[in-house]
Order: structure tokens, then C-alpha cells, then sequence
């Protein structure tokens, strides 16, 4: 697995599967932890217990099988197996069988939590996971390269048009462009409220920081017209995302977006 060093930055199909095995482990990881970790709140007067949750199964035989599924030790095990799933995928990559369960463990989980637990790393997490099965289906049926490449592409064009999307409505809301959604999105992270010195409340400030952001989101399809600017991109979407994390505490946004990184300059590197 080598990088192509004749075109600086240009990413191999080995490198680019590699990494993002790699980095897509490290971020179901920190959040099958996660989930241990709460495991507490899941269960007598928790906040988040199953017995409340399942009245909005209405099909009985499927809330019988999803009871037995949610007990505590077969939740437990649940989350073990996907640890060992994850350190499966690090250490010798994926296959059909940690893949497959991975996807269908993902679809267990968000289930447990009524369609999504963190928004929108879970529905970067299941992009990913369904591009490495597409790779793995197509891969099982003799064609493994057309597999990663329809996988890798399949990501790509997702996680680009996370961006392009989450820029487009920015574009059209007249409080993004003013710049005072932005002052007040900060009023509430983890460090707010915002003192009323801060320079976010001054508009010139303000303004100048949404319209970065909405400038940078839409510009997103430029990233696939050179490796290069794929590399830039998305490395300016990492420090976005750790800004993210910073000042709202969404880690989990970080390690799920940049699984999707090594898709995004890999067919970069193909289209050029």
C-alpha cells in the first residue's frame, strides 16, 4: 500500500482502503464506548430505558424479538461484539462478516434510540458503513475493485453533499448571512453564554465567520477537480469539525466525518 508519489497527495485504492478502515474503527469505537458508559442510564429508572421506548414498536412479534435483543446482558454482549468486530477491521481489514454485522448492529442501535442518538455522525456512520458493504457485496461476487470503487464513491458523494447541502440552507437563511445565527449558536455551546464583549457579537466579526463557512461548504465540489484541493479540503473540514467539538462538545462529528475523508481524495485521485 503505497501512495502514488509521482502526484503529491494522489491517494492508492490500498492507502485509501487502509485508512479509511482505519479511521471508521477508531469512531465506532469511541462510540460503542460511549454507549457502555451509559449503559446505567439504559436500565432500572434510567433515563433511556427500553420499557418506555418499546411502545413505539406497534408490531408485536418484532417488539418481542427487539425485548429479547435489549436486555441488559444481551446488550452488553451486543456492544462486545462490536468491539471485536472493530479490532477485527483494524487489525486484518473488513469482510463480509464483521461488515455485515457491523451494519446490522448499527441498525439495532439506532433502533435503541428511536432513529439517531448524535444526528448527524450517525448518519455519516451509516454512509460509511454502507459503502464498505457495497465494497464487501460486490467485492463476494468475484469484482473486489469494482467494489471499493462503487463503496468509495458511494461515501464521497455523501459526505460532499453533507457539505454542499449544509451550505445551501446556510446561503438561503438571512440570519446565517447576517451572521447572527452564529453569535447565537456560540451563546449556547458549552463555553456560553458569550460574554457581551466577545467580538462574535460584532457584526463585521460575525458576518465574516458564517460567510467562511458558507463559502467553504458550497465550494465543496471543487475538492473533486484536484487531488490536492481534496487534501486541503479536508483538512480544513477536520479543524472545522474539532471547532465543532470545541465549542458545542460533538466529538463523535470528528472521528465520523474523517472516516470519510480517504473516500473524498481517493475519487479525487481518480478523476484526475
Amino acid at each position: 500500500m503505497t501512495l502514488d508519489w509521482g502526484t503529491p497527495f494522489m491517494l492508492s485504492m490500498p492507502m485509501a482502503i487502509r485508512s479509511l478502515e482505519l479511521f471508521f474503527a477508531l469512531s465506532v469505537g469511541i462510540q460503542t464506548l460511549e454507549f457502555w458508559r451509559l449503559r446505567p442510564a439504559m436500565q432500572n429508572e434510567g433515563l433511556w430505558v427500553w420499557a418506555i421506548q418499546r411502545q413505539d414498536i406497534p408490531t408485536p412479534w418484532i417488539r418481542k424479538g427487539l425485548d429479547a435483543l435489549f436486555t441488559p446482558n444481551m446488550f452488553n454482549t451486543l456492544l462486545l461484539t462490536r468491539l471485536l468486530a472493530l479490532v477485527s477491521m483494524a487489525a486484518q481489514g473488513g469482510n463480509l462478516l464483521n461488515v455485515g454485522f457491523l451494519f446490522v448492529s448499527n441498525l439495532a442501535m439506532l433502533v435503541r434510540w428511536r432513529g439517531a442518538f448524535n444526528g448527524g455522525s450517525d448518519f455519516m456512520t451509516i454512509v460509511v458503513l454502507s459503502g464498505l458493504l457495497i465494497a464487501m457485496l460486490v467485492g463476494a461476487s468475484g469484482d473486489s475493485e469494482l467494489g471499493w470503487r462503487a463503496g468509495m464513491i458511494y461515501i464521497a458523494i455523501h459526505a460532499a453533499s453533507s457539505y454542499f447541502i449544509s451550505g445551501g440552507i446556510k446561503l438561503l437563511n438571512p440570519e446565517w448571512r447576517s451572521g447572527e445565527a452564529l453569535a447565537l449558536f456560540l451563546d449556547g455551546g458549552i463555553y456560553g453564554p458569550l460574554s457581551r464583549l466577545s467580538l462574535y457579537w460584532l457584526r463585521p466579526v460575525a458576518m465574516l465567520c458564517s460567510w467562511a463557512f458558507i463559502v467553504w461548504e458550497c465550494l465543496v465540489p471543487l475538492a473533486f477537480f484536484d487531488a490536492e484541493l481534496a487534501v486541503i479540503y479536508c483538512a480544513v473540514a477536520g479543524l472545522f469539525h474539532f471547532l465543532v467539538f470545541w465549542y458545542f462538545g460533538l466529538n463523535r462529528f470528528v472521528f465520523a466525518w474523517l472516516a470519510s475523508f480517504p473516500a473524498i481524495i481517493y475519487v479525487a485521485s481518480q478523476l484526475n
